[in-house]
């Protein structure tokens, strides 16, 4: 009934547009998500899951320099076709990506057109246009309607749009308000979450954003819906410290080629808040890998980073700083712990000119990088979007040559046209010379990561670093970000600190930060919080000092063959397990509320295994660093009852026993003994 009330009331409603709207469903490959289509004087889309609304008739269409692609259209033909593919995925949460659904193509009068696309979990449209001439794109219409005045999770922050920048760290925390509660000077970015009545959520993002700006959101005219905003493109630009701000912007978002496919506006859709902890949405929708069939040169791992703990380390012969001595001890730490990267940050060169290094009497690159080499640890530098940008063609040869492995490269802090742009230059750039790049100071990831795969980190976050300034409710943030931020794609949270301490001891210090949380919060975010390239970002000299801790974190992959999300709530905690090889590792993180919860290890595959966990210690909760270490047996379908404390966290490592791995050795001899015509592979 709910369903029928939907295509009425919407019927109704586009009446005082057209009075014969042609009106497509699309349903997804299970039945249960339906994406509606209504073309007329407008178009607009609608979408429901199991019978229930969850996005309103929303309007959409691109408004180019003498015409509206989206109104009084004219419909030339209409497809609908299955797809059903699957592909092998590189340095992501799985090994094999499946991509199953139903889309439906529309061509209109004028070659344009609109693709949709119905998932089970999932649906998303784009624009399309086949014209020959260049179009020049003033504005595009976006709307994203609630059939109530829905509880939003939404990174907001103040609206450039006076100052016509749009600059953006795109670090907010989640302002928690309903739709109708959204501040109208404000915008927020993405991706972003709104309930969806129940437990189901609706997460609004973007994918295959390439050549055009990326969308914000703002209260639309109804009240309780949103739509996109968009920066103009850029003009003029100035320096402005080490960043690179528009100071005028042209009447239009984007000068496009008038052949193309436009970006994937996407709503995913869960019944569960887990649901949300393992969706693909983003790399199915992101364009094809064009790094080329060698890709072996793009090693994602772990890094030893020094300007979060500020160069401190100590109980040295040397003084500790920005120096060679000073980044052989780091080379030495992750050598010792097998930790493939350090990171070299801000201070090795000029920042607005990457030729311009400091002097060898102080810091001898070449020195670094060959006592590297040596110590079979790669090396990252860190610059600034503006010297990339206009030096890469240079730099990136000459530092290939002397032995750097990546870029970590920031202050992007927009993502208008020329930037967004700019980042496929770049990644580009950097694969023919065999370079990999961390993206900081950057917009989320929209499936670039899987296009350039060399394009290992993406930060979109407000991380960890934001503890050397600000006493904020992090914790919830990070019970927040793993099924808002994370679902986007590889987030760069730098976790790490080893300094722990309770809400009321805490307190910014930026020469020698600690977080805001326990030590088990902190080992849980290795394993919950995804990315290829991950961050140590405490000091050599402290973690030598935890060497329980330490060994942990470095035996935790960066990448993984499965991920398996168990029982959560956004905001208040989050957990899953990921698998790789024959190892399971399993975290588990909350807000600033103590709790219970229950760790089912029904995702283990029948045998035994020795756990290893680490658990809030029974004084967390006024001692930040307090933990409990346990070894023991442990077999699928047990459950593992958990504490954590305020800020509190679990994290463990899980793998066959000698026993079990001899089983299943047998097992497979004694499958394969009884063919005897022929040897035969099994997977296990």
């Amino acid at each position: 009934m709910k369903h029928l009330f939907l295509v009425a009331l919407s019927i109704i409603t586009i009446a005082s547009y057209s009075q014969k709207p042609k009106i497509f469903e699309l349903k997804s490959p299970d039945n249960k998500t339906t994406l509606i289509i209504y073309a007329g004087e407008q178009i607009r889309w609608a979408a429901e899951q199991d019978g229930q609304p969850v996005i309103s008739p929303s309007a959409i269409s691109i408004t180019l320099e003498n015409e509206i692609l989206g109104r009084n259209v004219k419909i030339t033909s209409s497809r609908e076709e299955k797809i059903a593919r699957s592909f092998k995925a590189i340095n992501y949460i799985k090994e094999t990506v499946k991509d199953e659904c139903n889309q439906l193509t529309l061509d209109f009068a004028g070659e344009w057109g609109l693709i949709f696309r119905a998932y089970n979990n999932a649906v998303a449209y784009r624009f399309f246009t086949k014209r020959k001439d260049s179009l020049i794109i003033q504005k595009e219409e976006s709307n994203f309607n609630f059939p109530a005045d829905e509880k939003l999770f939404a990174p907001i922050q103040w609206d450039y749009r006076d100052g016509k920048n749009f600059n953006s760290s795109f670090e907010a925390l989640y302002h928690e308000i309903r739709c109708s509660q959204f501040p109208r000077d404000s915008l927020a970015f993405l991706p972003l979450l709104a309930e969806a009545g129940g437990d189901r959520k609706v997460l609004i993002t973007e994918a295959d954003l390439e050549d055009y700006p990326g969308m914000y959101l703002n209260l639309n005219s109804t009240g309780q819906g949103l739509q996109g905003v968009w920066a103009p493109y850029p003009l003029k630009s100035r320096i402005f410290h080490i960043n690179y701000v528009p100071y005028e912007r042209a009447n239009y978002i984007a000068r496009v080629s008038g052949t193309r496919v436009f970006p994937w506006r996407v709503a995913v859709i869960s019944r569960s808040d887990k649901e949300l902890l393992n969706c693909d949405i983003v790399q199915v929708l992101a364009s094809d890998p064009r790094i080329g069939d060698d890709h072996s040169w793009v090693k994602p791992g772990q890094a030893a980073w020094d300007w979060w703990n500020n160069w401190n380390i100590s109980g040295v012969d040397f003084k500790a700083g920005i120096n060679t001595k000073t980044y052989q001890y780091y080379i030495d730490f992750a050598a010792e712990n097998k930790i493939p990267y350090i990171v070299m940050d801000e201070g090795w060169s000029d920042d607005l000119d990457l030729t311009k290094r400091i002097p060898d009497s102080v810091l001898n690159l070449q020195a670094v990088l060959d006592y590297a080499k040596q110590k079979n640890v790669g090396v990252f530098l860190w610059a600034t979007w503006y010297a990339v940008s206009r030096q890469m063609d240079e730099v990136f040869p000459l530092y290939a040559k002397m032995g750097v492995k990546g870029f970590k490269i920031d202050f992007f802090d927009r993502d208008d046209q020329l930037v967004v742009a700019s980042t496929y230059a770049i990644a580009k750039k950097a694969a023919e010379n065999k370079l990999m790049v961390d993206y900081h100071g950057i917009y989320k990831p929209t499936g670039l990561q899987r296009t350039w795969p060399n394009v290992v980190s993406y930060e979109g976050v407000k991380g960890l670093e934001n503890f050397k300034w600000a006493n904020e409710d992090q914790p919830r943030y990070t019970a927040s970000i793993p099924f808002i931020r994370m679902l986007a794609g590889p987030m760069d949270y730098t976790p790490g600190a080893m300094r722990n301490a309770t809400a009321q001891d805490y307190r910014p210090v930026n020469g020698n930060p600690m977080s805001k949380g326990t030590r088990c919060e902190q080992l849980a975010e290795y394993v919950i919080f995804f990315t290829p390239f991950q961050m140590l970002s405490d000091n050599p000299t402290t973690y030598r000092r935890e060497k329980e801790s330490l060994d942990f974190i470095t035996r935790i992959p960066t990448t993984f063959d499965e991920t398996v999300p168990l029982e959560s709530k956004v905001g208040e905690w989050a957990a899953l397990a990921r698998r790789k090889g024959g190892s399971w590792w399993v975290g588990a993180l909350g807000d600033l509320q103590p709790k219970d919860i229950v760790i089912d290890l029904s995702f283990l595959p029948a045998g035994e295994y020795n756990g290893e966990f680490f658990y809030d210690g029974v004084n967390a909760d006024r001692k930040g660093t307090d933990y409990r270490r346990e070894t023991v047996t442990v077999r699928s379908g047990e459950k593992l009852k958990v504490h954590l404390a305020p800020g509190g966290g679990f994290a463990g490592r899980i793998s066959p026993t000698a026993a079990s791995m001899l089983q299943n050795r047998i097992d497979d001899f004694v499958i394969i003994a009884v063919s005897d015509l022929e040897p035969i592979t099994v997977n296990r």
